[in-house]
């Protein structure tokens, strides 16, 4: 069964944006995917995650069995598992799940979503255009199966080459998307996607903007670089990025610079001051007051939260300074 929500412009500027599924809250992990089970987090909210939209993350449900009530871009789609669907960044949906629900969603954070996007083979797509793709019981749909439940248990496990595995894991299932999307086309003539994302301009200038942030985060440009890279004013830039994503401009090229930092604390032995330097901060003390404003950690404590006791060099990383 589908149906038609027409919606007014100012309450498509109401619809909330999320940090994570169902929730606003700072992305939690230094990883670049979030995998949990569907379940986990629905209970939490009745089953029901409301209409909303991600400025720079990616969705992929894998819906084992049960059934879900699909709102994507203002249409409702009843569906059941086993099947796969893809929600793009900036694509405005919502989720009513049946009590019964089992299966997994995994989150992509933008600069994989990008990664997997530009890899050789079209993988495009299936991670920019929203879709579901029922799974038929056969090879296809084991193999995903497999391949979700890998991505979920490597998820939990904080081994060493656990970043590689789940990097190898996602692109081995955007690989089964890209496959199950061509036999669409194929038999068909089309995709199975439906409902295409808002094609406003204001959100291709802040797609612009985060596709050049992904580029140039390292020097942290200034806002006005940006705006003139577009064509715009800084003005206008700030205000479409509130408009689209609830953020300013400045702070979506922060929050790329943080989630690097935590990667680099995370996962590699580079001392403090060599991250900050890498971000492009002129002293590791004023890396050291960005990062604690954003986190609530200085960089030290946050690797040590999340290395154990791994011994790390922390030179000049928690110097006092003040500006």
């Amino acid at each position: 069964m589908m149906g038609k929500t027409v919606r007014t412009a100012p309450e498509m500027d109401r619809v909330p944006v999320f940090k994570l599924y169902g929730e606003t809250r700072q992305w939690p992990t230094p990883d670049l995917l979030h995998c949990e089970s569907i379940a986990a987090r629905s209970r939490l909210h009745d089953w029901h995650i409301r209409t909303h939209r991600h400025a720079d993350l990616v969705h992929v449900l894998y819906i084992q069995t049960g059934q879900v009530a699909l709102e994507l871009e203002g249409l409702e789609h009843d569906l059941k598992g086993p099947l796969l669907i893809v929600i793009p960044a900036m694509t405005i949906h919502g989720f009513r799940f049946s009590e019964d629900i089992d299966g997994h969603i995994i989150t992509l954070a933008r600069p994989l979503a990008e990664h997997l996007a530009n890899w050789p083979g079209a993988a495009a797509p299936v991670l920019t255009r929203p879709g579901f793709y029922p799974l038929q019981a056969g090879k296809a749909a084991r193999r995903i199966q497999h391949l979700v439940d890998e991505i979920a248990e490597e998820y939990r496990d904080p081994g060493i080459g656990r970043d590689m595995a789940l990097h190898g894991l996602i692109q081995a299932l955007v690989s089964q998307l890209m496959r199950r999307r061509e036999r669409d086309v194929s038999r068909k003539g089309t995709s199975s996607h439906r409902g295409e994302p808002r094609s406003e301009r204001s959100g291709e200038h802040v797609r612009q903007f985060q596709t050049l942030i992904e580029s140039h985060f390292l020097g942290q440009p200034t806002i006005e670089w940006f705006a003139d890279s577009l064509g715009i004013t800084a003005a206008h830039l700030n205000a479409l990025c509130r408009r689209e994503t609830g953020a300013s401009a400045l702070q979506l090229l922060h929050e790329r610079v943080l989630l690097e930092a935590k990667r680099n604390l995370t996962y590699t032995n580079l001392t403090i001051s060599q991250v900050s330097d890498m971000l492009g901060f002129s002293e590791p003390a004023y890396f050291t007051r960005f990062f604690k404003r954003l986190t609530g950690f200085t960089p030290k404590a946050f690797r040590i939260r999340h290395s154990g006791s791994m011994t790390i060099p922390e030179s000049g990383g928690d110097l006092p300074g003040t500006r």
